[in-house]
């Protein structure tokens, strides 16, 4: 089956949206293709304020979750695959939940932009050089505490 990832952090979103609270999400920043304003990473973490009123052109569907923001007072677009998200909640209680790492075959991503900023994940054959240059990467990433296992 697919992950319900996607579809838990949609429900908790809105349930948090409709109880009048600020859903903030945290991320897991050192993981790859995710796109956030280096100075707000800490511990290779970022939490995240996605409220409507903190963000523009929201858009959250089952692969990532991209939005226009402020930081600083400079606009940045911000891409977060789902995979790179390990908890939700509302700001003023700390009600929501986390999410378990989850392993995915690194090899098989891709991440695209198109010209109107929409993004998407899709699966692309690599050579085995380009596989063993970005596994070698991650390899270093992994050591430095990511949560997430690589699959071959």
């Amino acid at each position: 089956m697919s992950s319900n990832r996607p579809y838990l952090l949609k429900a908790f979103y809105d349930w948090i949206l409709d109880n009048e609270c600020t859903p903030y999400i945290v991320v897991e920043a050192d993981l790859p293709h995710v796109t956030v304003p280096q100075q707000t990473v800490k511990d290779g973490q970022v939490v995240l304020n996605i409220s409507p009123s903190a963000v523009q052109l929201f858009n959250m569907d089952k692969q990532q979750i991209t939005f226009s923001a402020r930081f600083g007072g400079v606009p940045f677009e911000v891409y977060i695959p789902i995979y790179a998200i390990s908890a939700i909640y509302a700001q003023e209680n700390g009600a929501g939940t986390m999410f378990p790492p989850e392993e995915f075959e690194l090899e098989d991503i891709d991440y695209e932009l198109d010209d109107d900023h929409s993004s998407h994940i899709s699966v692309v054959e690599s050579s085995s050089e380009e596989l063993s240059s970005e596994h070698d990467k991650q390899q270093t990433k992994a050591k430095k505490g990511s949560h997430l296992s690589i699959v071959k």
